[in-house]
């Protein structure tokens, strides 16, 4: 099965939607990890295959849960799952937030090769970010602990918006440590074609 292949049909196993536009991005994004992860060491993971399952369905799989129009994506390392929202739904404004120079460059790159005009990215720390009028949803994968994840984005969330943390198992040493002004609204399994793994993401609010 061609990378192609095994993309639209994961796709369509998660019922988002990504259509043909959005797909060839997500594949020309697989290219240029490719071609940077050589020197800058983007991902540890060494098939294409498993960028598909590991990076771009994982990423696309939160997509039913987030809210726009305007998404801040924090620590997003190359890009996820930022760039990969991004390109699914191109209505939206994406803010990627990455400290790293090499990575940030790497977004860059990416936003301008595939002329994705519905993104920022911000090369910066977390807590340096400054965004107007604050994000629908601030959305984060495998960034850091549910407290330190809300408290270091309080500042760029909307009142009535929403913190989405995607994470493996549930955390719910995390949860039972999160301030009392935050309010854990659901916890939502994430079911990612061809990655044998447990996912969830956490949604959170102003409580």
């Amino acid at each position: 099965m061609s990378l192609a292949a095994q993309l639209a049909a994961g796709v369509a196993e998660l019922g988002v939607d990504a259509g043909p536009e959005a797909q060839n991005k997500l594949l020309a994004y697989l290219e240029l990890m490719a071609k940077w992860n050589r020197v800058y060491n983007l991902t540890a993971l060494r098939n294409p295959r498993e960028w598909v399952t590991h990076h771009l369905l994982d990423s696309l799989s939160v997509l039913p849960h987030i809210r726009g129009p305007l998404v801040v994506d924090v620590g997003s390392g190359a890009g996820l799952p930022g760039l990969a929202l991004a390109m699914a739904r191109p209505d939206w404004q994406v803010v990627s937030v990455e400290a790293v120079d090499k990575k940030a460059a790497f977004q860059r790159q990416v936003a301008a090769e595939l002329a994705l005009t519905n993104v920022k990215i911000e090369g910066r720390r977390v807590e340096d970010a400054v965004l107007a009028g604050g994000a629908d949803t601030v959305v984060s994968r495998a960034f850091s602990s549910l407290v330190d994840f809300v408290n270091l984005t309080r500042h760029l969330l909307k009142p009535d918006g929403q913190w989405a943390a995607m994470k493996g198992r549930l955390p719910q040493e995390e949860i039972a440590a999160l301030p009392a002004e935050v309010r854990v609204r659901e916890v939502i399994e994430l079911k990612v074609p061809g990655l044998n793994a447990e996912r969830c993401v956490v949604m959170m609010e102003w409580g």
